[in-house]
């Protein structure tokens, strides 16, 4: 997949570096929905379990791009090793606090640090292969390795953003909700800590030098700003289909199944995250955001009518279908868009508002179920996906068809 004339992007990152990455990024997705089954499952309020989910994305959305700016300062291992412990501890202590009679506001603040010392190793994982591309593949080859890692980085973000909540529905009905927080602290404290001694974590897509660095105002581009946009849409999604999921099954005794459903739309995301690479060049960027986007709606409106559960089920199957080609589009266009030295700032940036989405959206749906019902819930996702249609309008009508059509080369190395 990652394959040159002369040598693989697997060989210069090393053989254990991909299974190492996805499992390290695993305890990240796991984190909103383990913090809200769990807060559902102690507290006994849908509402509170969003909030917390909220305040977790609101940390996030606060100390993420702060963390890419440091990684790309610098360098990711002096980042990612003590922020990892820190999250790490912080999610063990989370089990005893939510558990305990500690007011609701603490329980908050405590979600907040969680959600601000949450390692994203996701776009520290692409910071690293935009490296490696713009210094070890030769540049006729790169715009092809690119597209194919970015097609893989986003499948493994859809694969991961869905076994995560699947592992968390998994431990929640078969032993005890508390579990999945457990198992997250765990695998931050070894695999996190692991991914940040890897040896690819010395290394910058740009230099590390601020004087190197493109200005911070670069970041605020209009074109880089819409694709962020699009990630905060894919967050909202992300938090309106996963809770109002909960909700409607809650409603039966069964919210504690709402992960292994939601594992269903990680079918076609994958698939079609990986299938991605194989597009050719003329289907652009931006056309593949505005057609998957809307493949995205259709399903999400599908998915407001559903009434039984072999309905949201295909609903499920096909918005996967959707979320995966548009997620790997946007980080493909932040990648091409990242202004030089700016690599892991950007790729964080997009992280962030995909978690924060999520958050509030989780917070947001939360209360439309417990004040008009699940049902009412069900159409929030379709309001989403009008977002991210939305947002991808705003892109292509920010960059000139000329620019839209060609495929922009990577920094040379």
């Amino acid at each position: 997949m990652f394959h040159t004339r002369r040598n693989t992007l697997i060989e210069h990152a090393g053989w254990s570096y991909f299974p190492l990455a996805f499992i390290a990024r695993l305890p990240f997705a796991m984190m909103t929905v383990g913090v809200l089954t769990l807060v559902v499952a102690e507290r006994g309020s849908v509402t509170l379990g969003g909030l917390n989910s909220a305040a977790a994305g609101i940390g996030t959305a606060l100390a993420g791009p702060l963390l890419g700016a440091a990684a790309d300062r610098l360098g990711q291992r002096r980042v990612l090793v003590p922020v990892g412990l820190v999250n790490a501890t912080l999610l063990g202590a989370f089990i005893l606090v939510v558990r305990s009679a500690t007011p609701d506001l603490a329980l908050l603040t405590m979600s907040v640090l969680i959600g601000a010392t949450a390692p994203q190793v996701a776009p520290m994982s692409r910071t690293r292969l935009v490296a490696i591309i713009t210094r070890k593949i030769r540049p006729a080859d790169r715009q092809k390795v690119l597209s194919s890692t970015m097609a893989y980085e986003s499948a493994a973000d859809e694969t991961v953003f869905i076994v995560g909540p699947f592992l968390v529905g998994i431990l929640a009905t078969a032993i005890a909700p508390w579990l999945a927080i457990a198992g997250a602290a765990a695998l931050t404290l070894v695999f996190v800590t692991r991914f940040g001694l890897h040896p690819t974590g010395r290394l910058q897509a740009g230099s590390t030098g601020s004087q190197d660095q493109a200005p911070a105002r670069e970041l605020a581009h209009a074109k880089l700003l819409t694709v962020v946009a699009g990630a905060l849409g894919i967050g909202l999604f992300f938090g309106a289909t996963l809770t109002s999921l909960t909700g409607y099954l809650a409603a039966d005794g069964d919210g504690d199944r709402a992960g292994l459903f939601y594992g269903v739309m990680g079918i076609g995301a994958a698939a079609l995250a990986l299938g991605s690479a194989a597009f050719p060049t003329r289907f652009s960027l931006t056309a593949r955001w505005l057609t998957f986007g809307s493949l995205l709606l259709a399903a999400a409106v599908l998915y407001a009518s559903a009434r039984d559960e072999l309905t949201i089920v295909i609903a499920l199957a096909i918005l996967g279908c959707g979320i995966g080609p548009t997620l790997v589009s946007q980080y493909s266009l932040a990648a091409q868009l990242s202004p030089f030295g700016r690599s892991a700032t950007t790729m964080t940036m997009l992280g962030s508002a995909v978690v924060v989405g999520q958050a509030v959206s989780s917070a947001v749906t939360g209360a439309v179920v417990d004040s008009f019902g699940a049902t009412t819930a069900l159409a929030l996702p379709a309001v989403t996906a009008a977002f991210v249609v939305a947002a991808g309008i705003a892109h292509a009508v920010a960059t000139p068809q000329p620019e839209r059509d060609r495929q922009p080369e990577l920094i040379p190395a």
